[in-house]
């Protein structure tokens, strides 16, 4: 018996019969079909446990929601105390929490940026930062890389592969032009008529399997926006937050966007919320017309909280010093386990914790990823190149966890092989 108080269940398989059911058919059929028939119960710091009681070390983090662990004790402790006075709050009034919480996203944010918009999802988020854009350039057109995502929402899914478009009759929007990850080439075309409101970059694509920009591509993209009067989106929805060993991936490359998109991981994964941050040129209409675009769950006030305590764990130096150790372990140990299984995994891409393996099958991280879940370890495969497992490790990773890693990672890895 499965006994939640509020909820019961049978069993784990009359969960996955009425998630069938009731929720989502196509999503629970696959993953049982694939091998992971997870029903998460617990989870803390960087475990989770399916309700049979099978314990995994997650470096899925969903997309990175959980880059500090699983219910932070910092951050639950904050919101249980904030749920004293707080809740989602009123989005049309001044607030406490969330004046407080902008103000600490922009003391760490990268220059030039001043005003935070706030949302309660990633795709939220990039629809604000898209329409922020075209409102302060008074054009339409916006230019994102091909096997890019940005979320499924009503503009943000525009930015990204037909893969999420397509099912519903989005696929060809006339506004939206698609070029080929680090050619300065195609994105030089696409700029020159001097018609583009924003170009949006993953500072690393998460979705297509984390391939690296090239030497210097950020930067000429951003020199080519400026040049076109382009303004430069930073989507920083899984590279921010510490995950390259800065707060901000796109200060690697001493880029200043002109926006600045934040989300998963900013609650600790505690309270759904996210934000766009905003230079005074894109943030205009914010004077203009204050309530031109409304959320009434955008910058919950128990969200916010959340948020602040996170950011202060992220921005920490010791913080710092540790996603240094995890990345340089983490890699190391990863390039042993490639040399000693070579010609099936073929390469690692890797900035900070933001790592990709590479697999000689073309659904190779299909089959890598299942034998981790049988070996404790859940990781999963990208969506647009299944060639590609996305593996990242929590910032806050213990050196025994970082060893105990890497061994079931090993052992999965040369299991897995075809």
């Amino acid at each position: 018996m499965l006994d939640y108080g509020i909820f019961a269940f049978e069993s784990k398989d009359e969960v996955l019969a009425k998630s069938k059911e009731f929720w989502n058919p196509g999503k629970t059929q696959f993953w049982e079909d694939s091998g992971v028939p997870l029903v998460i119960d617990r989870r803390e710091d960087y475990y989770l446990y399916d309700v049979t009681g099978k314990r995994l070390i997650d470096v899925h983090l969903n997309g990175g929601t959980y880059n500090i662990g699983h219910r932070n004790a910092e951050v639950v402790a904050a919101v249980r105390q904030a749920m004293d006075r707080f809740d989602i709050g009123n989005h049309h009034f001044p607030s406490l929490a969330r004046t407080a919480l902008a103000e600490r996203l922009i003391q760490t944010a990268p220059p030039g940026l001043s005003k935070v918009i706030y949302a309660s999802g990633g795709g939220e988020a990039i629809d604000i930062a898209l329409k922020t854009a075209r409102h302060a350039t008074g054009r339409r057109r916006i230019v994102s890389v091909i096997k890019a995502y940005h979320g499924h929402t009503g503009l943000a899914v525009g930015t990204g592969d037909d893969r999420f478009s397509k099912i519903f009759l989005s696929d060809q929007p006339s506004d939206f032009t698609h070029v080929p990850f680090n050619s300065l080439e195609a994105m030089e075309q696409a700029l020159s008529g001097g018609d583009v409101a924003a170009v949006i970059m993953e500072t690393i694509p998460a979705t297509y399997g984390f391939p690296l920009p090239e030497p210097g591509y950020l930067e000429a993209v951003k020199r080519l926006c400026e040049s076109h009067g382009t303004l430069y989106i930073a989507d920083e929805v899984q590279t921010g937050l510490m995950r390259t060993g800065e707060l901000w991936g796109i200060t690697k490359h001493g880029i200043e966007p002109d926006l600045l998109v934040t989300g998963k991981g900013l609650s600790g994964g505690i309270y759904p919320i996210a934000a766009v941050l905003v230079s005074e040129r894109c943030a205009g209409w914010l004077t203009e017309d204050g309530f031109a675009h409304m959320a009434s769950f955008g910058g919950a006030e128990l969200g916010c909280v959340a948020a602040m305590k996170t950011l202060e764990i992220c921005t920490r130096p010791e913080t710092r010093s540790v996603v240094h150790y995890i990345s340089d372990a983490v890699g190391s140990g990863l390039e042993r386990i490639k040399a000693d299984n070579a010609g099936w995994f073929t390469g690692i891409r890797q900035n900070g914790v933001v790592i990709g393996l590479e697999f000689d099958h073309p659904e190779g991280a299909k089959f890598v990823m299942r034998s981790l879940y049988e070996n404790g370890v859940w990781a999963i495969f990208s969506t647009l190149d299944p060639r590609v497992l996305q593996y990242k490790p929590g910032i806050l990773l213990s050196p025994p966890l970082v060893d105990e890693l890497l061994d079931r990672t090993a052992h999965a890895i040369a299991q897995a092989r075809p």
